[in-house]
């Protein structure tokens, strides 16, 4: 099976590693890939917003894409792909909108009564300060409603800091486009979870849980990244919590998708907040996570493609369950320092080669390149190191040992990764 992987992050560094192992394959592109996966398969020099010519590359090279990021899967790359026959895994742009709209999702749950926070919706920027002048109770979340590279969500502990927030999006434009309708939300109490299930619309299989990491430093300080690092799975998800997110969230979601000619081809990433009520849904995903999935993957012990075929084709009840390692895996992200501002880039990455990888450790590349023969740092997000042990604990000194062995100026990192996971474990003995 020839295999065009579309996507240049750490997730596609992972699933390109995975797919890489399926007997299946024949042939595997990415574009634009990075140094990771040019050890992989043929990284091609075309963008991932560059919808024509990867419809193109496709059309005349790959029986199955699999599309990695946000971006193209809400910009339509699906639906192009479709027009000229190729099977894709990843949803379509009026599906993909469950991510690519925070206020349709919000829509969407309400109208499923898929139990998430109470919010509202604000365009301009006098009525939402009205609004958190008056009605609003702290704390609560402001979020930009369109795509933010997961950085367009503030918690809010006062009135001062959500109109400084609100005004910065609406009025200040600080995530663009993206940030123009903010959604203010209650604030959720209870630790975070995330749950994810493959579905081609009709049959869903649920993939083993997962727990980001999403600040800056330890101890849910700082401000929010795309993630700093993520176990799985996630010790404070129970089988009756599991059982509660299967038939409230994914099953009643796909519904009410397909309920309004939205069906879902994919991987759906519901991220939640376990409260004192039960799981309640914070966002939707279109697609993996990103470091999720760099923490699911080396613990699936399936072949992938089959399975991500099947998704694409709508032939998902002819597979079996995943089969998934038992052992806990953790990943830690090495991230440039004034991430998730501005950083530099082009530093000198040393270290990696005297890192013993396999199974049970490896290095995903994230934002790297090459300037010559030197590997260096190309983005916020540099590297993931993702380890698997006995224990969690043991995963999490196995992933840090590694860490330790790499280098490069202003290496950032978060040295909690799985520290509550393993606090959670020890107070359940």
């Amino acid at each position: 099976m020839r295999v065009l992987l579309v996507g240049s992050g750490g997730r596609e560094h992972a699933l390109a590693w995975k797919l890489a192992q399926s007997p299946l394959l024949e042939k595997l592109w990415i574009a634009p890939g990075n140094p990771g996966t040019a050890d992989l398969g043929e990284n091609l020099e075309i963008a991932v917003s560059d919808l024509d010519s990867l419809v193109s590359f496709a059309r005349d090279h790959a029986d199955l894409v699999v599309v990695g990021p946000e971006a193209p899967l809400v910009a339509g790359l699906v639906d192009r792909l479709a027009e000229v026959g190729v099977k894709a895994f990843g949803p379509r742009a009026q599906a993909a909108e469950i991510e690519g709209s925070k206020a349709f999702c919000k829509e969407l749950l309400m109208r499923y009564r898929v139990p998430t926070a109470a919010y509202r919706v604000f365009s301009e920027l006098n009525p939402a300060v009205s609004y958190l002048e008056g009605g609003a109770r702290y704390p609560l979340v402001v979020k930009a409603s369109g795509l933010a590279a997961g950085k367009g969500v503030v918690i809010c502990k006062d009135n001062q800091q959500a109109r400084q927030a609100v005004k910065a999006m609406i009025e200040d434009g600080v995530h663009g486009e993206a940030g123009r309708t903010v959604l203010i939300e209650e604030f959720l109490q209870g630790p975070e979870a995330s749950a994810f299930c493959l579905t081609d619309g009709r049959t869903f299989l649920t993939m083993e849980t997962a727990q980001d990491h999403k600040t800056l430093y330890e101890g849910h300080r700082g401000p929010n990244t795309g993630g700093m690092g993520a176990i799985s799975p996630n010790p404070l998800v129970s089988q009756r919590s599991l059982e509660a997110i299967e038939k409230q969230v994914l099953l009643q979601t796909v519904h009410g998708l397909n309920h309004e000619g939205r069906r879902f081809h994919g991987v759906l990433y519901a991220g939640l907040k376990l409260t004192p009520a039960g799981p309640k849904v914070l966002e939707y995903n279109a697609r993996f996570g990103d470091p999720e999935c760099q923490a699911l993957l080396p613990r699936l012990k399936s072949d992938l493609l089959p399975i991500l075929m099947a998704c694409a084709e709508g032939k998902l009840d002819q597979m079996e369950a995943p089969e998934w390692d038992l052992r806990p895996s953790v990943c830690v992200v090495l991230a440039s320092n004034g991430y998730p501002g501005k950083y530099e880039t082009g530093l000198a990455i040393e270290g990696l080669d005297e890192i013993k990888t396999g199974p049970d450790l490896q290095v995903f590349h994230a934002g790297t390149a090459m300037a010559g023969e030197q590997l260096v740092t190309w983005g916020g997000r540099v590297l993931a190191v993702t380890a698997l042990g006995e224990s969690l604990g043991e995963a999490r000194r196995l992933a840090y040992e590694a860490v330790d062995q790499i280098h490069f100026e202003g290496k950032t990192i978060r040295r909690d990764i799985g520290a509550a996971g393993v606090e959670a474990m020890e107070a359940m003995r």
